[in-house]
């Protein structure tokens, strides 16, 4: 069975997100899958089945920690595997997953845009646990299917050091901790530095048997929707911090969906014998 490692929300090896993409004809047992995830041990691992219809695969994400309902990077690396390596006159895909229909468009040689839904946010109070458990007070926090702290420190974002298992005792699947970039000392600090950022972010999952997810699509299913709110721009450039760094450009649709566009760029191809 061929496997795709793809660097995904960037077009520069060792940086943005890892995922593997392995193309089935039909599906491995659940059991299978899992363990393949786990022998990648990286962030997602994608396993994808052409449908009869034109376009449209079915596709499932697992973690180390086992099956999620919704990926970013890993959607965007499976779109680049498909339509580099299979299907090179696509433009434009449909992956039929647990959140329900995902739509990629090619936007040209190496940018995809990604039709994702949003996540509804709850603004919750801020409790000295969640204090004790980051290390530091957000200015707010809010619960969707992660928890999302707001910060008014970058510095705290790119330099953050958090505990795995003070992490597990929070609510939500993930934590997204963010801020607004606008402190222009610190541009020395964020790697493959452009222009026009709006904010920072880093994402951490041990529940998932992640620490950190390098950039993470699904969170900015949270992240990008309040501070598109909060800074009143319509479309926003958004950095995640972590070691290897990423970026995404997201804006909203008119039917309240986010769109995500992202380069990606291929590392490796192997055969996986089972």
């Amino acid at each position: 069975m061929k496997q795709y490692i793809i660097d995904a929300f960037t077009d520069t090896l060792f940086s943005g997100n890892q995922a593997a993409v392995c193309i089935l004809d039909e599906w491995l047992s659940d059991e299978t899958m899992l363990l393949i995830a786990k022998e990648n041990n990286l962030s997602e691992t994608a396993f994808l089945v052409k449908q009869k219809i034109k376009n449209v695969y079915k596709l499932r994400w697992f973690t180390p920690g086992g099956e999620i309902d919704l990926c970013g990077h890993a959607t965007l690396a499976c779109a680049f595997v498909v339509m580099n390596y299979y299907e090179k006159n696509l433009k434009t895909l449909i992956f039929d997953t647990l959140s329900g229909e995902l739509t990629v468009n090619r936007k040209n040689k190496n940018l995809y845009e990604l039709d994702f839904p949003v996540y509804d946010l709850k603004k919750i109070e801020i409790t000295d646990e969640i204090v004790e458990l980051i290390g530091k007070k957000p200015i707010e926090a809010y619960l969707g299917r992660d928890l999302m702290c707001v910060f008014d420190d970058e510095e705290f974002i790119l330099n953050a050091n958090l505990d795995s298992e003070k992490i597990k005792k929070l609510d939500g699947l993930l934590l997204h901790i963010t801020a607004q970039h606008s402190n222009s000392n610190l541009d020395c600090k964020i790697k493959n530095k452009i222009d026009k950022i709006d904010c920072i972010s880093r994402s951490f999952a041990p529940k998932l048997n992640i620490y950190e997810d390098p950039v993470c699509g699904s969170g900015h299913c949270h992240i990008a929707p309040y501070w598109m709110k909060k800074l009143q721009k319509e479309n926003l450039i958004t950095y995640q911090a972590s070691e290897r760094s990423g970026t995404l450009y997201c804006s909203l649709a008119d039917d309240g969906r986010m769109k995500m566009n992202g380069k990606a760029t291929l590392f490796a191809i192997s055969e996986i014998f089972i």
